[in-house]
């Protein structure tokens, strides 16, 4: 695990690298996906302007005396993980320390962490202070996951369009504080 400790970026530097593949895309898949580079800029800059740690979640943490380090599989194309991922870095800036690893540059970490055998992101790797996984979580909050069930159930009533608009409207109003529950209730 410290090898892909060693590799995780700052926010920033996954912010940047968005940016860089935006404007400047290295390959086919970069290019195909600059939409939702776009708009995960555009959800990741909402979420770090608007977020403010909710402070019972705040003394929670403090009262959990958890030492150890976040480390988030992301990409920064995910609409899941624009929502979640600066919510993250905010609310554990100054207490915990919280990187990235690019799940596409190398696979080998994810593919420990598939989700029902996908590899669905952002997947939150808690960390104790000597770098061992204590636990892990994600793609999404609950009630996001509870939306997918409900579109998996239904496709033709709750369309996949409908399912997008509820999650996205849900993650601009929640600005990541279920996440940051969740992760806190497993700490």
């Amino acid at each position: 695990m410290k090898n892909y400790w060693d590799k995780g970026i700052s926010f920033e530097e996954y912010l940047q690298i968005a940016k860089e593949r935006l404007e400047n895309p290295a390959n086919q898949q970069e290019a195909e996906f600059k939409q939702y580079y776009e708009l995960g800029l555009q959800r990741m800059d909402r979420t770090v302007k608007k977020y403010v740690p909710d402070e019972d979640q705040l003394k929670e943490l403090a009262a959990k005396n958890f030492d150890g380090k976040i480390l988030i599989i992301s990409e920064a194309w995910c609409g899941d993980a624009s929502a979640t991922v600066p919510a993250l870095f905010r609310f554990f800036e100054g207490h915990n320390e919280v990187r990235v690893f690019l799940r596409d540059s190398d696979k080998s970490l994810i593919n420990q962490f598939l989700t029902n055998g996908t590899e669905s992101i952002p997947k939150v790797l808690i960390l104790d202070k000597d770098l061992n996984v204590k636990t892990s979580w994600g793609p999404r909050p609950k009630y996001g996951y509870e939306l997918l069930m409900k579109y998996k159930a239904d496709p033709e009533t709750y369309t996949k369009d409908m399912f997008y608009n509820d999650l996205q409207i849900y993650y601009a109003k929640n600005r990541g504080k279920d996440a940051v529950q969740e992760i806190l209730d497993l700490l």
